[in-house]
């Protein structure tokens, strides 16, 4: 897997401070994308140990709310390989901590079942605590919501949504 940039101080793609990785590959090519620079695979640098561990070190700072997975694509499924073992890892060394992933795929037709469900998916899916789901739409973009850049996106809690099995959405706006 690569990445295409790591924001350590990033206040837009989340709660409080954040580091931001963004993750190189995309299948969906929304139109006016704000990272299409990102939909190549091959695109930026490896995800090495050496970033895995830059990473949990910027994380372990107290002013930091967490970590956001956005892109690229996150959910596509060889994106999901990639950062496995890494979120467990997180998961382990900074519990504290939390995650948000940003996706172009819906939560139930594309990764509880569906194209991007992969064997490994349902565990990638209990790792994240907020997940914002679904394509960005250009006809549906507001400006003034939080946290997402089209309407039809939700913010999902994921563990709320996880343990009901209902989707629990987060209110921002």
């Amino acid at each position: 897997m690569n990445y295409a940039t790591i924001k350590k101080y990033d206040i837009a793609n989340g709660l409080g401070v954040r580091v931001s990785l963004f993750v190189s590959g995309c299948t969906h090519h929304c139109k006016n994308c704000f990272n299409a620079v990102a939909w190549d695979f091959d695109y930026g640098n490896p995800f090495t140990r050496e970033v895995e561990d830059d990473i949990i070190s910027a994380l372990h700072q107290p002013m930091i709310s967490g970590l956001t997975l956005l892109g690229g694509e996150p959910m596509e499924p060889q994106n999901q390989r990639g950062l496995y073992e890494f979120l467990k890892r997180v998961k382990k060394e900074i519990p504290d901590k939390d995650i948000w992933c940003y996706t172009g795929y819906t939560l139930e037709t594309d990764l509880l079942k569906g194209k991007a469900h992969i064997d490994i998916t349902d565990e990638v899916l209990s790792m994240i605590d907020v997940l914002v789901d679904g394509r960005f739409i250009e006809e549906l973009k507001n400006l003034n919501l939080k946290f997402r850049g089209s309407s039809n996106q939700r913010i999902i809690n994921m563990k709320q949504t996880l343990a009901t099995n209902q989707i629990n959405t987060i209110n921002f706006d």
